[in-house]
């Protein structure tokens, strides 16, 4: 996969966070919850799953400040938020 593309498989979109050292910030819980299961078990490593709630544009974005601020990338491997 030369890019992550919005419409690709929930699998290569954490795939290639993960080997490009980024968190993912998704809606879909279930998914990812399962994705996340999915490496633990296999001893895979994931970069970050950043789980939003239904909420406003602006708390999205002062909860992601947040972890921004709280969190370095070390802190962020293999942890999901729920922001």
């Amino acid at each position: 996969m030369s890019g992550a593309k919005a419409g690709a498989s929930d699998p290569l979109q954490l795939q290639y966070a993960a080997e490009r050292g980024y968190a993912i910030l998704t809606h879909n819980r279930t998914d990812f919850e399962e994705l996340a299961a999915e490496y633990f078990a296999a001893g895979k490593n994931h970069c970050g799953i950043v789980i939003l709630a239904d909420n406003s544009p602006q708390e999205i974005a002062r909860r992601m400040i947040s972890i921004l601020n709280d969190f370095t990338a070390d802190e962020m491997i293999n942890q999901i938020i729920y922001i």
